[in-house]
């Protein structure tokens, strides 16, 4: 009786969880098909807020910076954080404790500190403000995630596999590229994710260091708050959420196939 008492508590609180996370995101896409402007009242069904999406060049050029700056900053974040997570899993040296502890300072510290201190960075050596700042910011914050996801990936790594592949002759660039990183490979690919969503949904960071012509979707949709978001905006978020769900749908079949 018990059992069953707390298993029928225990669908209900996990019941209310998925709601309280998925309704918000039910109501947006069905606010998306509305013909008024407003988002409290329904008054019928169109499709006329996708087309006037297509024709909103602002809220596009936002769209296309984002996607930019999430990209260049991705790889350079993914790069820069697999080459110091190998490095210092591999290597002690003198100070590495104290480097270790100041890559998560960007993770524990407000976002706020990071914006004005990188501000103040680029006012100090007198770089204007706009997309090398901007994507530069974006790196930075990313790197540590990096880092911490590729180096919980290499903490199972067995290393005398690399040192069994340099006996027989491999180069230590045959061994990362053949040995290290197909084990590696999924901790790249999931941090890589994460940076890639971590600056497409950065808003506090870019705010301080975006230049008038590099304002990204965070801020363009932070900007249109003041005189309402309209439904257009609604019909964007609908379409990068059918994207997202297609790649995490064709995600995980690839990885059904290979298990």
């Amino acid at each position: 009786m018990r059992y069953s008492l707390g298993r029928k508590f225990s669908v209900f609180y996990a019941s209310l969880i998925y709601l309280f996370l998925y309704v918000p995101i039910a109501i947006l896409i069905l606010y998306s098909f509305n013909q008024s402007k407003l988002n409290a009242v329904w008054t019928g069904f169109t499709f006329d807020w996708y087309v006037k999406l297509m024709q909103n060049s602002d809220v596009l050029e936002a769209m296309k910076t984002s996607l930019i700056v999430a990209l260049i900053s991705t790889l350079a974040a993914t790069m820069i954080g697999t080459l110091a997570a190998v490095g210092m899993y591999r290597y002690h040296f003198r100070g590495k404790t104290a480097l270790d502890a100041m890559l998560y300072l960007p993770i524990v510290i407000p976002e706020i500190v990071m914006g004005i201190s990188m501000l103040a960075l680029f006012a100090q050596l007198k770089v204007p403000l706009g997309y090398f700042t901007l994507i530069a910011a974006h790196i930075t914050f990313s790197v540590p995630f990096v880092v911490v996801v590729v180096r919980a990936r290499l903490a199972g790594f067995d290393k005398s596999i690399e040192e069994a592949a340099m006996d027989l002759g491999a180069t230590p660039w045959q061994t990362f590229v053949k040995v290290t990183m197909p084990v590696i490979a999924p901790g790249i690919l999931a941090s890589a994710m994460l940076a890639f969503t971590l600056s497409l949904d950065d808003v506090i960071i870019s705010f301080f260091v975006a230049g008038p012509a590099s304002a990204t979707l965070p801020l363009k949709i932070f900007s249109m708050v003041k005189f309402g978001v309209t439904p257009e905006i609604n019909a964007l978020s609908t379409l990068m959420l059918v994207v997202t769900l297609a790649i995490v749908i064709f995600a995980e079949r690839i990885r059904m196939r290979k298990e």
